[in-house]
């Protein structure tokens, strides 16, 4: 009897140590089946188009050589475009009858440019059609710009996808010109980024340009007791003023660089910050929160360590939100 029930223990413990087996087979196929968020590669077009990065570097430097802007605008691109739906090229997508696109949200007239991600994606299709998506290749670009610029360079993480949807009332969500340091600390949270982050990518306005509507709430009847902002050197923002007249201040070109250095990756922002010369109120206010200003001074005295932490928070921005699904889109401006 003993040995009866040693041998009936032996094999209920064999049957569930089998069923146990058939469930964790069972799981871990659904695990792997299952959509997840895309394990990005700094060597995933290594194989299957080399000429990849050459391509996009050498259209992004023809198209410097005649158009000053776009450094910034190439820049500005991608904040926008992972910002909204997680660097998946739908900042790229032309509105349509029925849907107006995000280029053409409010928050975008100051972006522009995409003709350099057309050339460059009109290239790489003769050399290897429908490999490279338009998401890397503004992911690149970003990068270009701003080693092309002086700042620091970055091995880019690829294998994103194209979205196929793309609408103009969810720029709403982008951190604004005019948001308080907690409104930012937010906007950058929800895109997995930490305050320094944030600071961190802020200090992307210094191959920055500005549209006068952006700004110039601060530079006339700022409040009922100061008609600029008190926040702002008095004589900064007189040169402002006559950069944005309030009689003629609509034209796409009527605006200001960001900073001093205009097309040089630097660390003028942040001294731009210190003298109270920041352009955007939400540039400013980083200056006057205990959270965020530490960093700024750490920055403006600390060129290398701004480059180190740019690069970093780079490929965090360029990775959060990417997802499998998706395409390679043939043209830029339409879905496939």
């Amino acid at each position: 009897n003993k040995e009866k029930l040693l041998r009936l223990k032996h094999t209920k413990l064999k049957m569930a140590f089998s069923k146990r087996l058939v469930l964790a087979m069972i799981f871990t196929v659904f695990v792997i089946a299952k959509p997840s968020e895309a394990a990005l590669n700094a060597h995933y077009y290594d194989r299957s188009c080399p000429a990849a990065e050459k391509v996009i570097l050498e259209t992004v430097k023809k198209a410097i050589l005649h158009d000053p802007k776009v450094h910034a605008r190439l820049l500005r691109m991608f904040f926008h475009d992972c910002f909204i739906r997680g660097c998946d090229a739908s900042i790229l997508l032309d509105s349509t009858k029925s849907n107006q696109a995000e280029k053409d949200g409010p928050p975008n007239i100051s972006v522009r440019s995409f003709y350099v991600i057309d050339n460059a994606k009109t290239k790489l299709e003769k050399v290897c059609p429908r490999t490279v998506s338009c998401a890397d290749v503004i992911a690149i670009a970003a990068r270009d710009v701003v080693t092309l610029s002086g700042g620091p360079y970055w091995s880019v993480l690829k294998g994103r996808k194209d979205g196929r949807m793309s609408r103009a009332n969810e720029t709403i969500n982008l951190p604004g010109p005019t948001f308080n340091v907690s409104q930012l600390i937010q906007s950058f949270a929800a895109r997995g980024l930490s305050v320094k982050d944030m600071v961190t990518l802020s200090g992307g306005h210094t191959i920055g340009f500005s549209h006068c509507s952006s700004f110039e709430a601060r530079l006339h009847n700022f409040s009922k007791f100061h008609d600029i902002d008190p926040s702002m050197n008095f004589a900064f923002a007189q040169s402002l003023k006559k950069k944005c007249p309030i009689s003629n201040n609509r034209g796409k070109n009527a605006g200001t660089f960001l900073d001093s250095t205009t097309s040089v990756f630097d660390n003028d922002y942040y001294k731009q910050i210190l003298s109270r010369k920041g352009v955007f109120g939400s540039d400013q206010a980083l200056l006057g929160d205990y959270r965020t200003r530490w960093i700024v001074e750490t920055y403006a005295r600390d060129q290398k360590a701004f480059f180190r932490e740019f690069a970093t928070s780079m490929v965090k921005l360029g990775n959060f939100g990417v997802k499998e699904t998706g395409e390679v889109r043939v043209n830029p401006r339409f879905v496939n």
